[in-house]
């Protein structure tokens, strides 16, 4: 079973950039992978997604055009990059993996991991 681990999220103005990373050991990531967030009170929200292979990313909405998703085959970590942040971005962030985009925007998943923290404060 792949274990993922975020990490890279802090406190940081609005406006400002943040990279995240999410790391996978044990195993290599499935076909496709998701990052998602949670803000206090609300339910997990899908964020961006991509292949594997690089060649196809999704995002919401919410974050297009200042949000970018990529991945380092090496490395076997997926970043997030956050630009033009706001405040509505203040979130625990996760990453998860799945064989399909349905998996990810379904958010179809037994488990996740403990996430990161942003917070973009005004």
């Amino acid at each position: 079973q792949v274990q993922l681990v975020e990490s890279g999220g802090g406190l940081v103005q609005a406006g400002g950039s943040l990279r995240l990373s999410c790391a996978a050991s044990g195993r290599t990531f499935s076909t496709y992978v998701g990052w998602f967030r949670q803000a206090p009170g609300k339910e997990r929200e899908f964020v961006a997604a991509i292949s594997w292979s690089g060649s196809s990313t999704s995002y919401a909405d919410s974050v297009k055009g200042r949000f970018t998703t990529s991945r380092d085959g090496a490395k076997n970590t997926v970043y997030l990059q956050m630009n033009s942040l706001k405040p509505e971005d203040t979130a625990v962030y996760y990453c998860n993996t799945g064989p399909s985009l349905l998996t990810i925007w379904t958010m179809h998943f037994d488990s996740w991991g403990q996430g990161t923290q942003v917070t973009v404060s005004s």
